[in-house]
């Protein structure tokens, strides 16, 4: 199988980072709670559809695509010898109601309707394989995969897939296909080659290096600070261990996550992770594992 694997959003792992080192305002939680429930949510289809797909299919997600300078987001596309497939995952729970091409969480709250989205997509993507020299057929969905997901009202016909019906609309999808021919195994590649790799993060709460709580976050719980003991760092909450070079490093990516344009220095992640160790052992780990530019004090690494 050829594929573009799923990663986790850039948006979600900002707001992960921040949770345990600040307190979210509750419109911050929610959004923060919207992302994972989303991403949740395409990783239950990715379970259901991964044991269906052959060798010799084609499929990429989170495809970020611009086309005649509109940028569009895929959740997946199934790339086959016929047709292209796309599929927008929501991961919607509870009672819904659908009045007036409107989608409204029961009993009064308006969403943004998924098919708007799809119809989008669906357009700009067509248009993309035009100019790629591609004519052929595509189908688009909007996969709800949350089993308590229900909604009153939709009419036959609208490109919806409930959640009871999501393994045999795979099922019957993929038992059809034929072998991709060179052809179409170009059309992923050439997809795959022109995902933007840096999505836009649109939603970043307010906070600063000063104001974050410092200390090494367990990867397990997310709980501040672990504390050293020999060449282990120990979370106080659920007992994990990691050892103290990991635990250095985790905290780098972090700082890189919140801070991409703050140079990282020996002071600086040692003062993030909460003063654990001594400088020396911190610079330590930084050399084994990154770049130093500069000298003196104006070293930092990459």
């Amino acid at each position: 199988m050829k594929h573009k694997p799923r990663t986790k959003p850039p948006q979600l792992l900002l707001f992960e980072t921040l949770k345990p080192r600040m307190k979210l305002s509750s419109k911050e939680a929610k959004y923060h709670l919207d992302l994972h429930k989303g991403y949740q949510g395409e990783q239950l289809f990715d379970h259901l559809l991964q044991p269906m797909i052959k060798p010799d299919q084609y499929v990429l997600n989170d495809l970020l695509l611009t086309h005649n300078h509109s940028t569009f987001q895929v959740d997946s596309v199934l790339v086959t010898s016929a047709k292209a497939y796309l599929f927008e995952v929501k991961n919607y729970e509870g009672n819904h109601v659908y009045q007036e091409e409107q989608f409204h969480r029961m009993p009064h709250t308006e969403l943004t309707n998924p098919l708007h989205q799809l119809q989008r997509s669906h357009s700009l993507f067509s248009q993309l394989l035009n100019k790629l020299g591609y004519s052929m057929k595509i189908e688009s969905y909007v996969i709800f995969v949350n089993p308590s997901f229900m909604l009153y009202q939709a009419p036959m016909g609208l490109p919806i897939i409930y959640p009871s019906q999501v393994e045999s609309f795979l099922e019957s999808i993929m038992s059809k296909l034929d072998p991709l021919t060179p052809r179409h195994l170009k059309l992923g590649d050439k997809l795959r080659a022109l995902h933007h790799t840096k999505m836009p993060i649109r939603y970043v709460p307010d906070y600063d290096f000063d104001s974050l709580k410092k200390g090494v976050c367990c990867v397990g719980c997310r709980s501040l600070p672990m504390v050293t003991e020999g060449r282990l760092c120990i979370c106080r909450g659920c007992g994990r261990r990691e050892p103290f070079s990991e635990a250095v490093m985790r905290s780098v990516r972090e700082l890189q996550i919140l801070f991409p344009n703050m140079r990282t220095r020996t002071r600086v992640v040692y003062e993030w992770c909460g003063s654990i160790g001594s400088t020396k052992r911190v610079q330590k780990v930084l050399k084994a594992h990154m770049t130093m530019k500069g000298e003196n004090l104006g070293a930092y690494y990459e």
